[in-house]
């Protein structure tokens, strides 16, 4: 299933945005990449930009809220009670960067920093749930935690959002994927990634799904992009990892992991 219409469950990563400096360019390289059409929410919503692949919402884009600020793409996790999740979020050891508040009827949100320092947001949907389109070329497709502190992050989250871990056996990996409590479907993954560099913080990988990964690489570079590192196959599917013009990374890979 690739089309959502209704709110995403509890703990679901179900939403991705970014900010920049050059929104323009942004949505220029984006459109490019992934063919997305995009719908400015105009000055009330601060110029933020949704993303659409095919009528539906995939994505956000708009300028960043203070200079200075990282570019990078944020996992917003879904909550039926931001409130409530704000409290949990402060008595597990996280730290809210923005306090509940309302977007206008477009849901109530919430913006913290996780155990381990890793950003995220938490979304309880209103008008909109999110993202409407998952599993398909252009759209979101998969959300991971890398950090290195393991165990913390996956404690954090278990209070936070009560959700189970599935651990994956692979040689040299330590990984599990993130169930949500609703069903127990595999939602996210968290990474113990010894591999970061000494100045980069503990965070929140997004993917989007492509039809033809190598095309999309190339197609990248090409609009001014930096691979880092080629196109290789896991045990996911085939992958790159990219960084966009403006600095912000992400994964492209061909397998879609998102269920409803």
């Amino acid at each position: 299933m690739s089309t959502k219409i209704s709110s995403w469950p509890a703990a679901t990563p179900m939403w991705v945005d970014l900010g920049v400096d050059h929104l323009a360019e942004a949505k220029a390289f984006y459109a490019e990449l992934f063919g997305w059409e995009f719908v400015s929410g105009g000055k009330e919503a601060g110029d933020y930009t949704l993303a659409y692949v095919r009528g539906r919402a995939v994505a956000g884009i708009g300028p960043k809220q203070e200079a200075g600020m990282p570019t990078v793409w944020t996992t917003y996790l879904a909550s039926d009670d931001v409130d409530l999740t704000a409290k949990k979020i402060s008595a597990a050891g996280g730290q809210l960067l923005a306090p509940p508040f309302d977007v206008m009827e477009s849901g109530r949100m919430a913006l913290a920093l996780d155990s381990v320092g890793a950003v995220f947001g938490v979304w309880q949907a209103g008008a909109h749930i999110g993202a409407e389109r998952v599993n398909e070329h252009g759209a979101l497709c998969w959300n991971e935690l890398h950090t290195r502190e393991y165990s913390t992050a996956r404690s954090f989250y278990s209070e936070v959002f009560d959700v189970s871990y599935q651990d994956v056996t692979e040689e040299g990996l330590v990984y599990s994927t993130v169930r949500r409590p609703l069903d127990g479907r595999e939602v996210g993954g968290m990474h113990h990634d010894t591999a970061l560099p000494d100045d980069a913080p503990n965070h929140w990988m997004t993917w989007f799904a492509s039809d033809y990964v190598e095309g999309t690489a190339t197609r990248a570079v090409e609009l001014g992009a930096t691979l880092l590192g080629p196109v290789e196959e896991s045990a996911m599917g085939r992958m790159v990892v990219v960084r966009a013009p403006q600095g912000e990374v992400f994964g492209v890979i061909d397998a879609p992991r998102i269920s409803e």
